[in-house]
């Protein structure tokens, strides 16, 4: 079980669930989830705008690891119809970082952000 994960995960709910501001969910999900869990070390989100994925937040914009990371997941951010509005991206520069439990979480942290967006 990844504590880590799941703390940042509480952090990131109490602030979908006081109904902030879309960015502000944004930018507390992609902080918290690599300051709180240490082998992530990158948080992009992005939002579908036309036929064009715009980087909405992300913990570092300089930098991507994309070239530096070993593991990366990648979790559809969907609205309350199931249709796919964005995508959330998470990097780790160790190889199998992540196990079961977190992708469980991060898949809730992705449909609450989902739920959100389609409420605003």
């Amino acid at each position: 079980m990844s504590i880590p994960t799941d703390v940042a995960s509480l952090q990131i709910m109490a602030h979908v669930y006081k109904r902030e501001s879309l960015q502000t969910i944004f930018n507390i999900t992609v902080e918290s989830l690599v300051e709180q869990v240490l082998y992530i070390d990158w948080v992009g989100i992005y939002m579908y705008e036309n036929l064009d994925h715009k980087l909405v937040a992300a913990s570092n914009y300089d930098d991507d690891l994309r070239w530096e990371c070993n593991g990366e997941l990648k979790f559809p951010i969907t609205n309350s119809m199931k249709e796919e509005i964005g995508m959330m991206v998470v990097r780790s520069r160790q190889p199998i970082a992540f196990d079961v439990t977190d992708i469980s979480t991060l898949e809730t942290i992705a449909a609450a952000i989902g739920q959100q967006s389609y409420s605003n």
